[in-house]
């Protein structure tokens, strides 16, 4: 599954990853991979900044504003109704 394009806010610090693929076994959208012994990005649009990869990297290797940009935009879109944004130029959309 894709989210919006563009808004994730996950971070990687390549520099800090030793390889261990904790991220690999704990994103539920198969947003990482391990090449050549340390994890990469192979689709951030996937992203749904749940924070699980976060969460269990050691390294501190990975950052992500939770609960912000693509994942609350697509909440607000289903208790409000219309198409999902990520407009955070106004107040009302408590996206970001």
């Amino acid at each position: 599954m894709r989210y919006l394009s563009n808004v994730s806010t996950l971070e990687f610090y390549s520099g800090k990853c030793t390889g261990c693929g904790m991220c690999v076994n704990v994103c539920p959208h198969e947003v990482f991979e391990i090449r050549e012994g340390q994890a990469v990005i192979i689709e951030r649009n996937r992203c749904m900044e749940c924070g699980a990869c976060v969460t269990n990297c050691a390294f501190g290797a990975l950052s992500v504003a939770r609960g912000v940009g693509c994942a609350a935009a697509l909440i607000n879109s289903m208790i409000r109704g219309g198409e999902p944004t990520c407009d955070c130029t106004t107040e009302s959309s408590g996206c970001c």
